[in-house]
């Protein structure tokens, strides 16, 4: 009888532990474990919203030094960082930031209104001619 009651306590448990796991999301992917990179990114991106440019360029540099790994990041960055040069007034390092943008994912453009912008819609057209 021992040995059935120690057999039935394992099951038991097995049983609870399978009932402890958290139930399937289907579609839903698991949250990703933020890197330096992305928090630098995240970092920047509110700098620049909160119009504090020297900060965000700063903190979008650093995102780029450390690696991120997404091209969609890579696009962010460089977009945000094209913004903050030509906005005061480093032409070339604008040019470089967008055509940088354009590396990390071909299909990146700007929106109407950004490519329309007095300050970097000229250089933007720069770089998409061939």
């Amino acid at each position: 009888m021992r040995g059935v009651g120690r057999l039935t306590m394992v099951v038991a448990l097995l049983v609870l532990g399978a009932c402890g796991e958290m139930p399937s999301r289907r579609g839903t992917p698991p949250p990703a474990v933020e890197t330096p990179a992305q928090r630098a990114l995240q970092a920047g991106v509110r700098a620049y919203d909160d119009g504090q440019y020297a900060s965000a360029e700063q903190q979008l540099q650093q995102a780029l030094q450390l690696g991120l790994a997404a091209p969609q990041d890579r696009v962010v960055a460089h977009k945000h960082l094209a913004f903050i040069y030509c906005t005061s007034r480093r032409v070339t390092e604008c040019e470089t930031q967008f055509r940088a943008a354009k590396r990390a994912d071909p299909a990146f453009t700007l929106s109407r209104p950004e490519a329309g912008h007095p300050l970097w819609g000229p250089v933007w057209q720069r770089v998409q001619q061939p």
